[in-house]
């Protein structure tokens, strides 16, 4: 049975009636000195707490009086609200769309737009060439067309005309300016320039380069876009729908400098409003944004995004139950047992509370081996033996109600063409993890020293689970925690000798798999985490980008898939699925192989 937390339970009861906060409301610095207000609000019952947290954000709903006392450090703002009680209750619960991210987002740059919370927030604000459906077919965005000239090495898009930068002081008298080719070309070359050091930077290294080093990217008018590639690179244009590749205005990124992460200006379907970190995070409606619904409908049909950046699962599964929160994704210890029943059905007391929808997830959970020849590193047999040593089946049974499958073949995800049930992988052998630790010169592990596994908070049960399980061969697992952004870092930088780690599909091709355990994408400057170089490996990886014969190009991917395995840089754990908790109220959400988040569709109606 799950138990609320008493000192929730007074935390929301603490304030009764009315009660003044204090709040200082921080401006954006621009160049121009801008006074920093003060004001008082009133704080109504917890009946009326989400129509005063809409009101916080919405300035039409309020007037007030400032009053400025000379030579004193006080200002004395007056705060009249003029509103009818059901009617604003009613817009305020039909229109907000409100979740929680409890690691954090550490940037709204799309140059930075890695982890897949950065890249939901980036991808309500911005907007790229193309984009993907949820069946990841690529569809326009920004271009209405394009061509591929040259054999495959030339990309030439078509803009659509009239789309214009959320409003923005940047601009100038005018606020605002329209999107041409010249913003892409700058976008892109921004992605390589080495102060920015942008971890996406090497998704342009199939790009040409002209003589002064810059991307080989040419406006030959002013909404009419041409990229030339080095070779015949198939998965290029399904890299432009990632994130990355978002058109960001020369203005502000100038202005802002390093702060662009936290003043983002985009063309997206909802525009930055404010942004506390690790407490509160608000986009509001692009009133003029450009896509329509299947119906002719302009979109957004949401009025505002708020996000939540709660550490606590528990209290996160607390606010979503008393409807505090629109939306749950991933299982989480704190809840799924809660909601779940041991093969992974909604229980019955919550079927009409709660919507909960799976679907085929393009990511892999894995651990993943430093394997750099320049280090110490473990001996293959070693990491071929924790490979065969725990069974994952009955993990994800145990510890995720039996979602997900076990990744008994290969690194590449079931549901991607590459993917193989002939790929010889692992399952739970012991004799084998024996007999591999014996050849290492570890006879049932004796002599093997202790491994040291970095992972997240969210992950803990997965690695204890491995560590119960390898101790009875005699591997013993040291599991070390580490919150989410320090455990990317160490991974990037080579910090971590053993870690857990995922990889969710940047774009609908499993060269992006494969391309994590190519020699020239190491870590930090490409997603090479475990610095893996084979030379066949390579070869073939090469061969398979210009390769148009589609069953060809799919047995090469199959081949590399077979040498990952066999020299184990990797263990992989299992493919995921996409799992969502929804509130009845919330529709057109969808869900997508990649589970980006996706609100331009979304509505919500009253409870």
């Amino acid at each position: 049975m799950f138990k609320v937390n008493s000192k929730l339970e007074r935390r929301s009861s603490k304030m009764k009636g009315m009660e003044f906060i204090l709040i200082k409301e921080k401006r954006t610095q621009t160049k121009e000195p801008i006074n920093q207000r003060l004001f008082f609000i009133f704080k109504l019952s917890p009946f009326f707490s989400s129509l005063v947290s809409l009101i916080s954000i919405t300035s039409s709903f309020i007037s007030y009086t400032l009053v400025h006392i000379s030579n004193s450090s006080f200002y004395i703002l007056l705060f009249f609200i003029l509103f009818s009680c059901s009617s604003d209750q009613r817009y305020g619960d039909k229109t907000i769309f409100r979740y929680n991210v409890s690691d954090g987002i550490t940037s709204l740059d799309p140059a930075f737009a890695r982890s897949i919370d950065n890249i939901s927030a980036v991808n309500q604000l911005f907007n790229g060439l193309v984009q993907t459906d949820e069946n990841l077919n690529l569809k326009p965005c920004l271009a209405e067309s394009w061509e591929v000239l040259d054999s495959g090495r030339t990309y030439r898009f078509h803009l659509k005309k009239g789309i214009y930068f959320h409003k923005s002081a940047v601009f100038g008298s005018d606020s605002t300016r329209e999107l041409v080719a010249q913003d892409f070309i700058y976008s892109f070359n921004r992605l390589i320039d080495p102060e920015v050091i942008s971890p996406g930077k090497w998704l342009l290294n199939e790009v040409d380069r002209l003589s002064d080093g810059s991307l080989n990217i040419l406006a030959t008018d002013q909404y009419t876009l041409e990229i030339h590639l080095k070779r015949t690179f198939l998965p290029f244009l399904g890299i432009l729908s990632m994130q990355y590749f978002s058109a960001v205005p020369k203005e502000a990124v100038e202005f802002y400098g390093s702060n662009f992460r936290s003043n983002p200006v985009g063309t997206g379907p909802f525009r930055f409003k404010y942004w506390k970190e690790n407490t509160k995070l608000v986009f509001l409606k692009n009133e003029n944004y450009f896509e329509q619904d299947e119906l002719g409908n302009s979109l957004p049909h949401l009025d505002a995004v708020s996000i939540s950046f709660i550490k606590d699962l528990e209290v996160t599964f607390l606010k979503f139950l008393k409807k505090e929160l629109d939306y749950l994704t991933g299982l989480k210890g704190s809840y799924k047992d809660e909601l779940l029943t041991s093969n992974g059905k909604l229980r019955q007391k919550y079927q009409k509370e709660v919507v909960f929808t799976t679907s085929p997830y393009l990511n892999v959970e894995y651990l993943g081996f430093l394997v750099d020849s320049t280090k110490q590193v473990l001996p293959k047999e070693v990491r071929q033996a924790i490979n065969y040593g725990f069974e994952r089946d009955k993990m994800l049974t145990y510890l995720r109600s039996g979602i997900g499958i076990p990744a008994n073949q290969g690194f590449i995800p079931k549901g991607l063409p590459g993917y193989s049930e002939s790929t010889k992988g692992y399952s739970f052998q012991p004799d084998s993890v024996r007999k591999l630790l014996e050849k290492a010169g570890y006879p049932n592990g004796e002599g093997l020293p202790t491994i040291a596994l970095s992972t997240t908070p969210q992950y803990l049960d997965i690695c204890e689970y491995l560590q119960s399980k390898l101790a009875d061969f005699g591997i013993n697992i040291k599991v070390e925690v580490n919150q989410a952004a320090t455990n990317n870092e160490l991974i990037a930088n080579s910090k971590s000798q053993f870690f857990r780690k995922s990889w969710v599909a940047d774009y609908p091709d499993a060269e992006n798999y494969l391309s994590l355990f190519k020699s020239e994408n190491f870590a930090p400057n490409g997603p090479n985490y475990t610095h893996f170089k084979n030379q066949q490996f390579d070869q073939w990886y090469n061969k398979a980008l210009s390769e148009k014969n589609d069953s060809v190009r799919l047995s090469l991917y199959q081949r590399m898939d077979s040498v990952v395995i066999s020299e184990a840089p990797v263990v992989p754990l299992f493919y995921d699925e996409v799992v969502r908790f929804t509130r009845p109220t919330i529709s057109g959400l969808g869900v997508n192989p990649m589970n980006l988040l996706v609100l331009k569709y979304a509505k919500k109606s009253t409870e």
